[in-house]
């Protein structure tokens, strides 16, 4: 597990939070889990889905009712990221604040890993 002690992988903002609480409510589920798939044309995406057991390796982060799952595999990818919720004119979703990220395409969907995390 790529983990430093007392540091949680993952931050969320409360309106993130918020959204994650009324997701789990509203379905009923145990959380949401994160992680990140090859794809894109930048390379890797992010994968989100609802979960009804709580995998033993996964980082569990919640805040408050928000309960967040981060796959064993995307951790290393993920670790140091800011989860927020935006809401727009068109569109509303979820935005990952990623420190480890080199590159995004211009769809917003896709992303590019700093070479270093695949040194370790």
């Amino acid at each position: 597990m790529f983990a430093i002690p007392g540091k949680q992988a993952v931050t969320m903002t409360d309106k993130a939070a918020a959204q994650i609480s009324r997701l789990m409510e509203k379905d009923g589920r145990k959380g949401l889990r994160i992680g990140v798939k090859k794809g894109g044309c930048a390379g890797m995406e992010y994968t989100m889905e609802y979960v009804d057991t709580v995998d033993p390796n996964d980082e569990v982060v919640e805040q408050g009712a928000a309960r967040v799952m981060i796959a064993p595999m995307a951790q290393m990818f993920l670790f140091g990221t800011q989860i927020d919720y935006e809401t727009g004119l068109l569109e509303s979703g979820f935005k990952f604040n990623n420190p480890n990220v080199s590159e995004a395409c211009g769809c917003g969907e896709s992303i590019k890993f700093d070479e270093s995390l695949f040194e370790k």
